[in-house]
């Protein structure tokens, strides 16, 4: 029944990033696609599919009956994790949405803090932004990992929090764990932020010397 059920390489990063057994949480959900692809699989008991505006969850909640799989997966309006409970989920999928709002979703939520909780986070934009604020609480980033999908590169982050803060350079907030050297994706990652980095030098040098050493790492 899975085949039937295609992720795109974003989504399906993300999927296997999550643990076998856990049960799911997956922070916009829109289609379900995460949740069912990952209960229908085996790999999850359970999910809640939570999206924040009622006509993406309406998308969701049809693609879970047209599978028959509202014992394993139930759709929820919440903004963020507001309306899910500690003891609900186990790993989280916060996808598709920009790393400051990531940021704040992680913030805005107690439990986040409960070192046993996985979270996968996907910032479609400033990944850095999350990265620095990851470092800066006391979250650990266990893996990362890029991919491309319908020709953009993306990059997907494990973590959780250990409580201790990570001292880091301004070129850490851009490569974390990648690795461009000996990795393509990874290098075509950094390559993309180099480039912004080298529009925003024309208005402060600063960015200009990140840039530079980004760009010795490759």
């Amino acid at each position: 029944m899975q085949n039937k059920i295609s992720l795109d390489q974003r989504l399906r990063m993300c999927a296997d990033f999550v643990r076998q057994n856990a049960r799911l949480a997956d922070i916009g959900t829109d289609h379900a696609y995460l949740p069912l692809w990952l209960c229908l699989n085996g790999t999850c008991p359970s999910a809640i599919a939570a999206d924040i505006n009622p006509d993406p969850l309406s998308r969701g909640r049809a693609a879970i009956k047209s599978f028959n799989a509202e014992h394993l997966i139930s759709a929820r309006l919440s903004n963020g994790l507001e309306n899910i409970a500690e003891n609900e989920a186990d790993d989280f999928v916060i996808a598709g949405m920009g790393g400051e709002l990531i940021a704040a979703i992680l913030d805005s939520c107690t439990y986040a803090k409960n070192s046993e909780k996985h979270f996968i986070l996907q910032p479609m934009t400033k990944s850095e932004v999350l990265i620095k604020y990851l470092f800066d609480n006391g979250f650990e980033i266990l893996k990362q990992d890029c991919c491309t999908a319908a020709g953009k590169c993306y990059t997907v982050l494990l973590v959780c929090y250990s409580g201790k803060k990570h001292e880091y350079t301004q070129t850490e907030l851009y490569c974390a764990k990648l690795q461009p050297s000996t990795n393509s994706v990874h290098r075509l990652f950094i390559e993309k932020h180099i480039a912004k980095l080298e529009k925003q030098a024309k208005g402060d040098a600063r960015y200009a010397e990140i840039a530079k050493k980004l760009r010795e790492m490759l």
